[in-house]
């Protein structure tokens, strides 16, 4: 037996999709086309996409020592049988995430390799310049 709060929820989800055009942009609806994390090591930093679906020719990774955009697309199948087909919550197009480090990275030494739709970078930190430790002398 299904409760109030079921029912209530799933009229609300059947009616949801009706209710908002699918022209209105959601940022954070786009973002779960590309969810990333960002994991922080001592000495680099891993960045993870979830692109699944997405060929690693079909990729095109920008990256500076701040950050580093991943750009991606991906192709609506061809559908030669659409009888009986009535929604698709399948995400196609092109996909764009930054991402922004805490702290410098080495650009020459990053990596990336795409793997069972998940695409991985290796990012080593660039070695802070440490300053020699000065004494101050109160007048």
């Amino acid at each position: 037996m299904k409760s109030v709060n079921d029912e209530i929820s799933s009229i609300l989800n059947r009616n949801f999709d009706s209710f908002f055009p699918e022209y209105i942009y959601n940022e954070e609806i786009d973002k779960l086309a590309m969810p990333v994390e960002l994991h922080e090591k001592d000495k680099e930093y891993t960045v993870k996409a979830e692109l699944p679906g997405v060929k690693k020719e079909d990729l095109d990774i920008d990256i500076d020592k701040n950050h580093i955009t991943i750009n991606a697309k991906k192709e609506e199948e061809n559908k030669e049988d659409t009888k009986g087909y009535r929604k698709s919550e399948f995400r196609y197009g092109e996909f764009s995430r930054t991402v922004y480090f805490p702290q410098e990275i080495d650009v020459e030494k990053t990596s990336a390799k795409l793997e069972h739709g998940i695409l991985r970078i290796e990012a080593p930190k660039l070695a802070a310049e440490k300053e020699g430790i000065k004494k101050l002398t109160v007048n």
